[in-house]
């Protein structure tokens, strides 16, 4: 579950299983994740996750590869300052679980970008995060809290031998083939962000060996592989309203090749060029994307706000609105507001509107 900072409506990582199972105390994902004995760990996955914690040894070999594959700013600190990152290291083991904020580092906080506020001591803890030296022991609002591995993984994760390097590639594939069901070689390594060259050896592998099997699917250009255990239900019931970055939509090119929605996210887009709004979900219906919704969670005024809709195609088929008013009400209950109100932008607005009463 990709872990984001944006809370305009509530943070992604708690999306995707209200998405699956609708309301659900958010305190058992905490508990999993943050709560001894943990169920979960975060690491890059995709990007920042929450991901199962015996996936833990299938990631050593990223950690390990941390000086040529860590972002420029993590390397350049390791490379500059390696003696500041051991030391940093040394704060962590002597006062974890700690925040980059309780570190002194004589310096005052730069701000590198219009976003985040990376010093250096931010930078050495990112650092030793991505090899693994060090994990996130919770989180202090959004804060990452770091500590030692061994003082937060579970002891038999911990203690399970390291896979060699193409075995944990072809596992984490195995992994991407049963969540997608049918993929092409890219939607399979963007699953974990595998390399280009290792994917494709790992994908040939498992195909010799009968654990992918090669189709084509009608529409597709490339070359698709599908899950062995893959199965077509008669019919799919589903009702969802998706996070922007569940993993069912994440990969941007293939919600288009299966659903026929150009998703894209604007959050980073000035908001008079926003073409369906800041922070939009697409609406789940059956085995169709058939709506999208900016959102905003009013908490001061107990209000989930529509801010606009949109019908798939600029067009919704009939009883959209109707599910679309059921699966708000039901988010706004989960997330403790009061009732939906929807402003009167995007071609779905007015149905949802008289769908709202």
């Amino acid at each position: 579950m990709q872990i984001d900072s944006v809370n305009v409506l509530v943070r992604s990582h708690y999306l995707p299983l209200f998405s699956r199972l609708g309301p659900y105390p958010v305190e058992l994902l905490e508990r999993a994740a943050y709560r001894a004995p943990r169920d979960l760990f975060e690491y890059w996955g995709h990007e920042a996750s929450l991901l199962p914690v015996a996936t833990q040894p299938l990631f050593r070999w990223r950690m390990h590869r941390a000086a040529n594959e860590a972002w420029g700013g993590m390397r350049r600190i390791q490379r500059e300052r390696p003696g500041y990152v051991e030391a940093v290291l040394e704060e962590v083991r002597a006062r974890g679980p700690m925040g980059a904020a309780e570190l002194e580092d004589g310096v005052r906080p730069r701000r590198s970008g219009p976003w985040w506020d990376w010093h250096d001591a931010k930078r050495a803890l990112e650092w030793l995060f991505w090899s693994g030296r060090v994990t996130s022991a919770g989180r202090r609002g959004f804060e990452r809290l770091y500590d030692l591995p061994e003082r937060v993984l579970p002891a038999a994760v911990l203690a399970t031998p390291t896979p060699d390097e193409a075995g944990a590639q072809r596992e984490l594939l195995r992994v991407s083939a049963r969540a997608l069901g049918v993929a092409t070689e890219r939607d399979l390594r963007d699953y974990f962000r595998l390399g280009t060259a290792e994917a494709r050896a790992r994908v040939a592998e498992l195909v010799e060996a009968g654990e992918l099997l090669p189709v084509s699917v009608e529409g597709w250009r490339q070359r698709a592989y599908l899950d062995p255990a893959a199965r077509v239900p008669r019919r799919v019931r589903a009702r969802a309203l998706l996070s922007p970055f569940d993993s069912l939509v994440w990969e941007r090119g293939r919600t288009e090749r299966l659903f026929g929605m150009e998703f894209r996210l604007e959050i980073y887009v000035p908001a008079q060029k926003r073409v369906h709004g800041y922070y939009v979900l697409p609406f789940l219906l059956g085995d169709a994307l058939a709506a999208r919704v900016d959102l905003k969670a009013e908490r001061a005024a107990g209000v989930l706000r529509v801010r606009a809709a949109w019908g798939q195609d600029g067009h919704a088929p009939d009883g959209v609105a109707g599910e679309l008013v059921a699966e708000l009400r039901s988010m706004a209950g989960w997330l403790g507001l009061e009732r939906v109100e929807a402003d009167d932008r995007g071609d779905l607005a007015p149905s949802l509107r008289r769908a709202l009463g």
